[in-house]
């Protein structure tokens, strides 16, 4: 049961009220945005909701136990803060997300409904519709260790302790031919193998896609040229010309690990574990 102000449970009790929805969207590079369904803007604890945004949600449904509560919002990329690129570049992904039942005649009447963060985000057209969690979600995530054949550390993280800062894990180029806008010819990568920025990490440090960080799909040569398709397309078009910087790619295999970054001693996998052959296979009288 909801805690609700004196003055906000007289005001629902009057049986004339004046609510509304606020929606405060926290993403993890710390930008804050602010949403509302009324139709002027309103502002409470430092955060500006903006009206007109063209919000929905469905009904909020609460579970008994440690099942995950969620709802749906349906908007449209209307707002200048709500863009189509920073949804394609997951800047929302697992935000955190407060929702307000709020008096908008007087924002101190207001009562926290739900709070969680942004699961599935699905778009069409000029509209979306995002999924937002609950917070007993974080209590059905893997939790520890995984004991597998392959690494299961971040390539450069405090685990796996490659720098790749330095200049053998890292490189730097300029686009010289976009066949789409997650595929195109780049030049600069000539000191490195086929395939060595594969699963590795691309960023345009000029263009319209300035600053957007996205996985590496695959890295090929070609003659003296060098193709990159990354996992999904960049966020604004691409030109001939644009700079990046790339880091080098590990597919969690410790022969990689020996071979491309002589940093075994810090493998996080288990090579030498049986697999499924080993316990299936049956024994034979010699």
């Amino acid at each position: 049961m909801k805690a609700l102000s004196p003055d906000l449970g007289a005001h629902l009790a009057s049986g004339a009220t004046t609510l509304c929805w606020c929606w405060r969207v926290a993403r993890r590079d710390s930008v804050v945005m602010g949403f509302t369904d009324h139709d002027k803007t309103l502002a409470f604890d430092g955060t500006t909701y903006e009206a007109a945004s063209g919000f929905t949600a469905s009904d909020i449904k609460n579970s008994l136990g440690l099942a995950v509560d969620n709802l749906e919002v349906t908007g449209a990329l209307s707002s200048a803060s709500l863009t189509d690129g920073d949804l394609a570049a997951g800047r929302y992904d697992d935000a955190r997300i407060e929702i307000y039942r709020v008096n908008w005649s007087d924002t101190g009447q207001r009562v926290l409904m739900r709070s969680g963060s942004i699961g599935e985000v699905r778009r069409s057209g000029t509209g979306f519709t995002a999924e937002l969690r609950g917070l007993a979600h974080y209590l059905q995530q893997p939790k520890g260790r995984l004991l597998q054949l392959t690494c299961d550390a971040d390539l450069g993280d405090a685990r796996c302790k490659v720098d790749l800062s330095s200049p053998t894990f890292r490189g730097t180029g300029t686009i010289i031919m976009a066949s789409s806008a997650r595929r195109f010819t780049v030049s600069g990568l000539g000191g490195f193998e086929n395939g060595f920025f594969s699963r590795g990490l691309f960023e345009f440090t000029s263009g319209a896609s300035e600053g957007l960080k996205i996985e590496i799909k695959s890295h090929m040569k070609l003659a003296a040229t060098d193709v990159i398709e990354l996992w999904v397309d960049a966020e604004g078009p691409l030109a001939v010309g644009d700079t990046f910087v790339v880091t080098a790619g590990c597919d969690k295999r410790i022969e990689t690990c020996k071979a491309r970054f002589s940093n075994v001693i810090n493998f996080r996998g288990f090579p030498s574990m049986p697999g499924n052959k080993f316990l299936t296979q049956v024994g034979h009288r010699s």
